[in-house]
């Protein structure tokens, strides 16, 4: 039997345990700087590739931008943190910025304000660009850094949000959008006639009728309202006749299933409406066929 010399023993054994913790410290590193990546990547959005994306997206502006422009001008201001281009579930939590208006002067919220329209700005630039998602990114900023009570302000940040999503095709979100717009300022007239518009697509036509009404009332010069309320009444009939004659369908079929170990059908039934006061009458056909 070999001997083992107990000098070569301790030896591989001590060289071992240093590689071990060689490969434990890597470890450790390797697992640091994910940690890192992931604080700065707030969101899911590093803020290097988020300014370069900036930076290299050509502006398209046009003549009729349907958001509403920074009272105070654009501003280039960095930013620091953004809301995940596709989180379009993020909530503003009014409660907790509420509480924390609280507590602070008038001058510091004159200062949030100015925050907020600046993010706004940067929102306008992007909704320019078509750069829809990022918009939403910006303009939901400028909602958690402007104070409630600037009603107005944020009443156009929730307009503007809502004219990205319409772009998307979001048009519930949208909806939402604007209905907060309405309560902020209830006479914000381009936020009514996005919500009549978003109401039309999502085949809500009785909100919609009623919406383009206020428009006509607040400004009866509104082409598009006017032509909506000539045209959603038919619709809305159409819609509703078509809806009746469904529901009729499913009530016979319901009815024969009842009356066929009888041997009948609802053929045996005839509906008759009075014209004097439009109620219906049920008469039994015995022969029907």
């Amino acid at each position: 039997m070999a001997s083992v010399d107990p000098n070569d023993l301790a030896g591989d054994l001590t060289q071992n345990l240093e590689n071990s913790l060689k490969e434990e410290k890597a470890r450790n590193e390797s697992d640091s700087d994910k940690k890192s990546f992931i604080k700065d990547d707030n969101y899911g959005i590093n803020k290097k590739d988020y300014h370069e994306n900036e930076n290299s997206q050509h502006q398209k502006c046009g003549t009729d931008v349907p958001v509403d422009e920074v009272e105070a001008g654009e501003s280039d201001s960095d930013v620091d943190k953004c809301t995940k281009p596709d989180e379009n579930d993020i909530v503003v939590d009014e409660e907790y910025m509420k509480k924390l208006e609280e507590k602070m002067s008038e001058e510091e919220k004159q200062v949030r304000k100015d925050e907020a329209q600046a993010l706004k700005a940067n929102g306008n630039s992007h909704f320019k660009a078509s750069e829809f998602q990022l918009a939403i990114c910006s303009y939901t900023q400028a909602l958690q850094t402007c104070p409630l009570c600037f009603q107005k302000e944020r009443a156009i940040m929730y307009s503007n949000r809502a004219a990205c999503r319409l772009h998307l095709k979001q048009y519930e979100k949208a909806i939402e959008d604007c209905t907060k717009a309405l309560e902020l300022n209830p006479n914000y007239l381009k936020a009514l006639l996005r919500r009549a518009e978003m109401y039309e697509k999502t085949e809500k036509l009785d909100e919609a009728l009623e919406d383009y009404k206020k428009v006509i009332e607040m400004d009866p010069t509104q082409h598009t309202a006017r032509e909506a309320c000539i045209r959603l009444p038919q619709q809305i009939t159409e819609r509703n006749e078509k809806m009746k004659d469904e529901m009729i369908g499913k009530l016979k079929e319901l009815g024969n299933m009842v009356l066929k170990p009888f041997g009948m059908s609802t053929d045996n039934f005839k509906l008759q409406q009075d014209p004097n006061t439009g109620s219906y009458s049920v008469q039994f056909q015995q022969n029907a066929k």
